[in-house]
């Protein structure tokens, strides 16, 4: 124990500068009143990307940089086509002729410009509807230039919530664990893997962290001087604090979505068991009692069902059961071992990792066990995560031969890395959408 006080004391020292680096500096931005809106269906079985034209917006050097970045944004989003800029005929500034586009099939036209005074960024976005003939909106954005990453991610998030009435994730966060030598340690990085941050915790064994629902704490599970923790990391209070010492193996799930508890494994009391945790009391409650194996609980996010594996058929499956740990029914019939279970954020559909041909897949199924879809075909791929709106999945995979953080559509296109291969990379979370 006085090993894992020394190091509680190190981390706490460190928290505070990394933490408030990497989530309290966030960009300024105004917005001005958006004269339009335009709501793509995007969950129509008959939608269709919507072609869009995104000028170079012109001005400081970072225009080019920005309005590259609003580029792959919502090229990967899968809602939008980007039509190549040698098509474009009208002049890149803040005027609008729907003949100049329709010809060309464009639909969406991106303007705007840039200026800095000094180290500060001011971006003026205007967004055109080509169908409609009329301009959605103009809005001026503020930010520090080392913030201009996260200033054009906003932008993309305005034009995406414009076009589609939908919330985009392009200010979202993955947290994973990663490993530079022998250290394995936390860190934080944007949606797209960019402005990497090590939070500086870590442990000999670290395992997969979990986000509360408002995007201010994780918790997660280390082994410090051989033995099985479990970890509160609170960016408010910017510290560490140890919730679960108790013998046998304890590895952290789910936080409750009210967060104020959160689920875990242990295997105190024997074989590993799900129990859930109140952190208004401390207190634990056991919440399955076979002689198998239950462990990776993830709450629903209506707080009223945990899917989790167990062995209790023969071999890991995925089962649900409601948070009191009644009704029990299993989910997953396909295949011999099927693990790593996370759910939707509408519920609809759960996610996990399932071997088939000696490798491991990402799969996704109907929580009454229809319709399981295999979205992955290359390497081994584990501990899926889907971002905030359920529109993408976080996954790890050694594909390249190096364990890595890929993202790719819900429904398996799109599939990349988004960790440098100089990094041994798995067990990502995709952050809520508030507060970033």
């Amino acid at each position: 124990m006085n090993a894992v006080r020394s190091r509680h004391a190190v981390y706490s020292r460190l928290l505070p500068v990394i933490l408030l680096a990497a989530f309290c500096l966030l960009p300024l931005f105004m917005h001005t009143p958006a004269e339009a809106r335009v709501y793509i269906d995007i969950t129509s079985p008959g939608f269709r990307q919507i072609p869009i034209a995104i000028y170079r917006l012109s001005g400081a050097p970072a225009g080019a940089e920005i309005s590259g970045i609003i580029k792959d944004d919502l090229q990967f989003s899968g809602v939008f086509s980007y039509v190549d800029r040698a098509a474009y005929i009208e002049t890149s500034l803040p005027v609008f002729d729907p003949q100049n586009w329709s010809p060309l099939g464009v639909e969406i036209v991106v303007k705007g410009s840039v200026t800095m005074d000094g180290d500060q960024v001011s971006a003026t976005i205007y967004l055109y509807d080509v169908v409609e003939g009329k301009r959605v909106f103009q809005k001026e954005y503020r930010s520090v230039r080392k913030h201009l990453r996260p200033l054009a991610h906003t932008i993309s998030n305005d034009i995406y919530k414009a076009v589609t009435g939908e919330d985009g994730v392009f200010r979202s966060k993955i947290a994973f664990i990663g490993q530079k030598g022998g250290k394995k340690s936390i860190y934080i990085a944007d949606w797209d893997g960019r402005r990497l941050k090590n939070t500086g915790v870590g442990g000999d064994l670290i395992l997969a962290p979990h986000w509360s629902s408002d995007g201010r704490r994780l918790i997660y599970s280390a082994a410090r001087g051989r033995q099985w923790f479990i970890f509160l990391l609170d960016f408010n209070e910017k510290k560490e604090r140890l919730l679960v010492r108790s013998a046998g193996t304890n590895i952290a799930g789910d936080f409750l979505p009210d967060g104020s508890g959160f689920l875990f494994s242990s295997s105190k009391a024997g074989t590993p068991d799900i129990y859930l945790f109140d952190l208004r009391t401390s207190r634990q409650k056991r919440l399955t009692r076979w002689r198998g194996i239950e462990v990776s609980p993830s709450v629903s996010p209506d707080g009223k069902q945990v899917a989790f594996v167990s062995d209790h058929g023969g071999s890991p499956q995925v089962y649900i059961m409601k948070i009191d740990g009644s009704d029990v029914r299993r989910v997953t019939f396909s295949g011999n071992y099927n693990t790593s279970p996370v759910w939707s954020p509408r519920g609809d559909r759960i996610a996990y990792s399932g071997r088939i041909y000696g490798k491991n897949q990402i799969f996704i199924v109907s929580p009454d066990g229809a319709d399981p879809l295999q979205l992955t075909d290359r390497g081994n791929n584990e501990e899926p995560s889907f971002s905030p709106d359920g529109r993408y999945i976080t996954f790890t995979s050694d594909r390249d031969g190096r364990k890595g953080v890929y993202i790719m559509r819900a429904n398996g296109e799109a599939q990349k890395r988004i960790t440098a291969k100089d990094i041994r990379a798995f067990g990502p979370r995709w952050s809520p959408k508030k507060n970033f």
